[in-house]
């Protein structure tokens, strides 16, 4: 077994069944298909779907829109598309990177020599255009935020490539992850400059700007290799914890008082609760946490876009039920 979790190039069993197992194992699909899955990184794409799913949902509901018959076609059409949008990122990404994916990432497509660059990052350009042409037929809002990620998620590969430079580089990804994505999603049946989306925005992008630094660890030394400045690489694991933390706790923590003067509903405060798993996400950091066998990181990285996961689904559940669920104010 390798440092990543694989069993070899004779590994013998199911197959290919995770990222980091070598290709020769692959059995269905073909060698070359399997590489174009793992470029969209399968994982990573639950969260842009299942948060967008929930916040359109949750938008629908809150503005009491009046439900067509095909309204399951236009949120799964909206999710689908913020996921294609995260996909092409995830491939230019690598596209460019490729170099430091050899140093920390090995077991990726490109650098096994499975997919070339240039054939990736084709790819990326024509996910993202497939990705504009379904947001632009939904409304003119929600076009207009799958743009803007794109133009995000594209200089931060491409020139003025912002993941080179330090702390931009974890802003550049919280922005259209967090900010705009649930802006998007809000946008399919409300208006996406209502207060709410705009503060349940902000909170998540305040979360990821710290829970990106998680992703970082892993690639320490190859960021440093190829010129990228890191919060981990700069600081070392534990000070970057320091300086992350506070992101990821402090907005949860502020949804009582966000609720007292007026900004967010009252049932809304039970995500104050998703505090404690970013403390737990900042112990994994400080004790070291170590790399997946299967997954692309350390744990605490998957454990973030959990929590992500978790923040999207509790807002559009607390909304959609808060007639219902008559839940105690703690203020």
């Amino acid at each position: 077994m390798d440092k990543h979790g694989s069993l070899g190039d004779d590994g013998k069993g199911l197959g290919k069944l995770t990222m980091k197992d070598p290709y020769s194992k692959t059995k269905l699909p073909s060698k070359h298909v399997r590489g174009y899955i793992d470029l969209l990184r399968p994982f990573t794409l639950l969260a842009p779907f299942i948060v967008s799913m929930s916040i359109i949902v949750a938008s629908l509901v809150y503005n009491n829109v009046a439900v067509p018959s095909d309204w399951w076609v236009t949120v799964g059409n909206a999710s689908l598309t913020l996921a294609l949008v995260n996909a092409a990122s995830n491939i230019l990404n690598q596209a460019t990177d490729w170099k430091g994916d050899s140093i920390s990432k090995p077991y990726r497509p490109i650098p096994r020599g499975v997919i070339k660059p240039d054939e990736a990052q084709s790819l990326a350009y024509i996910l993202y255009l497939f990705a504009l042409l379904r947001a632009v037929t939904v409304n003119v809002w929600f076009g207009f935020f799958v743009f803007l990620i794109m133009i995000f998620t594209v200089t931060y590969s491409l020139p003025p490539r912002m993941k080179q430079y330090l702390f931009l580089n974890q802003v550049w990804i919280a922005i259209p992850r967090g900010f705009l994505g649930i802006l998007a999603g809000w946008s399919v049946f409300g208006d996406p400059l209502q207060r709410e989306p705009l503060i349940i925005g902000t909170i998540a992008m305040l979360f990821f700007i710290g829970g990106m630094s998680t992703k970082d660890i892993v690639d320490s030394e190859a960021d440093k290799t190829t010129g990228i400045r890191t919060l981990i690489n700069t600081f070392g694991i534990k000070k970057a914890a320091l300086i992350s933390f506070p992101f990821m706790f402090f907005p949860f923590v502020f949804i009582p008082a966000l609720i007292t003067i007026g900004f967010l509903e009252s049932y809304l405060w039970p995500l104050t609760l998703l505090a404690f798993l970013s403390c737990f996400i900042f112990y994994l950091m400080v004790k070291g946490d170590t790399e997946s066998k299967t997954l692309e990181n350390i744990h605490a990285w998957s454990i973030m876009y959990v929590e992500y996961i978790f923040f999207a689904l509790g807002f559009a559940f607390l909304t959609i039920f808060a007639g219902i669920l008559n839940l105690p104010t703690l203020l």
